[in-house]
């Protein structure tokens, strides 16, 4: 499945102040999320935010929330997106009203709350594709076990990169000029 942007809806999950520091890799994780947003925002992607449980957590970290004035954001308990009530609703309805069938999953922590929204959303009909280098745990090897949990249940796996590239489509556009100066 390649990403298509008129298709598409990004999950950012559960990148939170007082969990942010303990996330191994937590700035490249950050600044590729910062870069989905940024594309999702020119493309106009939908973009969709889950806190869980923010009173414990605190809220989206601040370099990210500068970025999300537009996004739906969601406080959440249940760790998978996909079993809280309103972000499934919400995620069903960009989908039934607009035809955007391909959610783009990022955030914290890979082998928890990403990993069981991308299986819950997956089994529940939707086209689930995690942005890897955008994702992180508190260690590298639940990441790792995570992503090889994704594999076997045939979740699609990319890059920011590959992401970004699917979303334009094509070079020579404005929106390739712009969008291109975020990866360099």
């Amino acid at each position: 499945m390649l990403l298509e942007s008129k298709r598409s809806q990004l999950l950012v999950v559960d990148i939170q102040e007082k969990l942010f520091p303990h996330i191994d890799n937590a700035e490249t994780v950050a600044r590729n999320t910062q870069v989905l947003i940024a594309a999702a925002r020119e493309l106009g992607i939908p973009i969709t935010v889950s806190e869980q449980y923010p009173q414990g957590l605190g809220p989206t970290v601040r370099p990210l929330t500068d970025l999300l004035e537009e996004a739906r954001i969601f406080e959440k308990v249940e760790f998978s997106c996909a079993a809280n009530p309103d972000i499934r609703r919400h995620v069903r309805h960009l989908e039934t009203a607009e035809g955007r069938d391909q959610l783009v999953i990022c955030g914290m922590e890979s082998h928890i709350c990403v990993l069981q929204s991308a299986l819950g959303f997956l089994h529940a009909g939707h086209h689930v594709a995690v942005v890897m280098d955008a994702v992180g745990s508190r260690r590298a090897e639940s990441r790792e076990l995570a992503l090889a949990r994704l594999l076997r249940h045939e979740v699609e796996t990319v890059t920011t990169e590959m992401a970004l590239f699917e979303w334009m489509h094509r070079a020579g556009t404005d929106q390739f000029r712009t969008l291109s100066k975020l990866i360099r």
